[in-house]
């Protein structure tokens, strides 16, 4: 398993795939203060980065991978302007 869930954080590790979506989502909506660890994230689904676009879980450690942390921190930024 990719995500190793911890009291308040959950620490995705390497390649990060869909199947692991669904519990993503029920421990962030489990939680008041969800955290996220990317520091050992490798590569994410969109599923994931569609979780944390919609639940906004503070990001404590972004990926170790520069090019990959910027489009992650770009990715969440996003705002709709409607």
């Amino acid at each position: 398993m990719s995500i190793e869930y911890k009291r308040n954080v959950a620490r995705l590790q390497g390649v990060v795939t869909v199947d692991e979506a669904e519990s993503m989502l029920a421990w962030i909506q489990g939680h008041k203060t969800p955290k996220i660890d990317l520091s050992e994230c490798t590569h994410l689904h969109c599923a994931e980065l569609l979780i944390m676009l919609a639940f906004r879980p503070a990001v404590t450690a972004w990926p170790a991978d520069q090019a990959f942390g910027n489009w992650v921190k770009t990715s969440l930024q996003f705002t709709n302007p409607a």
